[in-house]
């Protein structure tokens, strides 16, 4: 209905209402009374369609809001929906401990550190390069990848935070930025470490199906100490990582582990022996210390049948005198 034939009535009465005062009353009095009602009417029906077309303004403008208010909710949602697929991107690059204690503000991103007491690990492919020295660059992208996916896998279901992939290798610790106890965290870092050489041998006819006559073997050092943990680097670009004698020993130890086993420092093995089984390998000397240092091998979680480790051939470890 137009706006003519909303009002055409109310119009109707007062043209009406004006032709009745041109044509007279027999008493001036009634005329007058008329006069004054009919000009209530119109007033009344001025301040009417005054009201409506404010309402209409009013409707106009509320229409128009809501429309930008859609517009920027459409846009928020895409803008979130971009954040969060870049939030997953970058996931990809950090342990999830410390992406989730960055993203919920437990961790500031600003370089500091601090000191703690961690258990830490380092693993790699015993004979790597002599192994895979005859492979085709996408063959050794896709079995490296698969590797790494595997035992990635074994790692996060233990809690551990992966510090960084060096080729073949692995950095791990446990005790930062979230710990479950000094010994809780040792014992979880040996348990996972005895799952990885487990799943290496389930992955065997994984790597004979690759062109790898021989199962690969890694090799993992374990050692519990005090080093320096947080965000190192500049301004601009910064890891977080983790420094100090205790990394350099727990990659030493690894250098000096057999393939398929998983070596300890007394350190740890001090934190694990009530539940893990373990023998003496004894005192080994370490490039860059002045001093041997004790080591056992770890075997199985007590209560666990040894027979359903995978055998490896143990070549003789280099034992200071």
């Amino acid at each position: 209905m137009t706006k003519g034939g909303l009002f055409q009535k109310e119009e109707d009465i007062i043209a009406a209402a004006r032709d009745r005062l041109q044509e007279g009353f027999a008493l001036p009095a009634n005329q007058k009374a008329f006069a004054d009602l009919l000009a209530d009417y119109e007033r009344l029906f001025k301040l009417t369609k005054r009201m409506i077309r404010l309402s209409d303004r009013n409707e106009k403008q509320l229409g128009d809001m809501a429309e930008r208010e859609r517009a920027i909710s459409s846009e928020l949602a895409d803008k979130n929906a971009e954040l969060e697929g870049l939030s997953i991107k970058l996931s990809k690059y950090l342990s999830p401990q410390v992406y989730d204690s960055i993203f919920t503000g437990a961790q500031t991103v600003e370089l500091a550190s601090q000191r703690k007491k961690l258990t830490i690990f380092f693993s790699d492919i015993a004979f790597f390069t002599e192994t895979t020295d005859k492979m085709e660059s996408e063959d050794l992208t896709q079995m490296i990848n698969y590797y790494l996916t595997e035992m990635s896998e074994v790692a996060l279901a233990h809690g551990a935070t992966i510090d960084k992939y060096m080729g073949d290798g692995i950095m791990i610790f446990f005790g930062d930025p979230e710990t479950r106890g000094m010994k809780e965290d040792a014992l979880a870092c040996v348990t996972m470490a005895l799952a990885m050489q487990t799943r290496m041998g389930e992955m065997a006819d994984t790597w004979r199906d690759s062109g790898i006559e021989s199962p690969m073997q890694c090799r993992i050092g374990i050692h519990t100490g005090y080093c320096t943990v947080g965000n190192f680097g500049s301004a601009d670009r910064m890891d977080y990582t983790i420094i100090g004698g205790a990394v350099n020993l727990a990659a030493r130890l690894e250098g000096q582990c057999q393939p398929g086993s998983v070596l300890l420092s007394y350190e740890t093995y001090a934190l694990v022996r009530d539940q893990i089984a373990c023998e003496e390998v004894g005192l080994m000397s370490m490039k860059g210390l002045a001093y041997p240092i004790r080591t056992y091998r770890a075997l199985h979680k007590l209560g666990e049948s040894a027979d359903e480790l995978v055998s490896v051939d143990l070549p003789h470890l280099r034992i200071a005198g």
